[in-house]
């Protein structure tokens, strides 16, 4: 009898409630854009299960809104979740740092050291000699763990600071010279990304 004067008290329908139905809109739509990313990246395995929890949730929460529909807190609480959840699932996706990205530099100064230390680093990189409209180019291509962007970056502006360099998604690798995979979370990732 307690609990359900708890469940009807103010306190519970004007500050807990919208705080659930808060903390449930962040974490549903924080495994959605988990989920998204998994499909994009390949991770057929993973990504049903985030989306069965990131549903189940969604469906705990809308129900609680639906069985208060005079409670204006709990629309500002829902909406602000959403809102939140966007802001965390790009956060967590940051954090994941998975797949792998292609990095394309264009520069006139002569690219031998770049190549050189990339290579050193167990990086793939191909080069090729090209035109562009002010004279002659190289045109450097490597793949790289999203998580070695930052620092291949950097190491292309102590190259060049003046290169030019664009950072593309790829979608699928096969075969190739990779940097050995450094965290358990790729490794994880790893052997069920080939059983595609």
């Amino acid at each position: 009898m307690s609990d359900l004067l708890l469940f009807n008290s103010a306190f519970y329908v004007w500050f807990i409630l919208p705080l659930l139905i808060f903390i449930a809109r962040v974490a549903d739509v924080s495994l959605g854009t988990v989920r998204v990313i998994f499909i994009t990246r390949g991770l057929k395995y993973f990504a049903p299960i985030v989306g069965f929890f990131e549903i189940l949730i969604w469906l705990l929460a809308i129900g609680q809104i639906m069985r208060n529909l005079s409670n204006p807190l709990c629309y500002i609480a829902y909406a602000g979740g959403f809102a939140t959840g966007n802001y965390v699932g790009i956060w967590i996706a940051e954090k994941l740092s998975l797949g792998v990205v292609l990095i394309r530099v264009i520069t006139s100064k002569d690219a031998s050291e770049l190549l050189e230390y990339l290579k050193s680093a167990d990086y793939g990189v191909t080069s090729v000699d090209a035109q562009g409209s002010a004279g002659k180019v190289q045109v450097v291509f490597t793949i790289v763990p999203r998580r070695e962007v930052t620092s291949v970056v950097n190491l292309i502006k102590q190259f060049n600071p003046k290169a030019f360099y664009t950072i593309e998604e790829v979608g699928f690798v096969e075969e190739g010279i990779f940097p050995t995979r450094k965290n358990w979370l790729s490794n994880v990732f790893r052997p069920l990304r080939k059983g595609k």
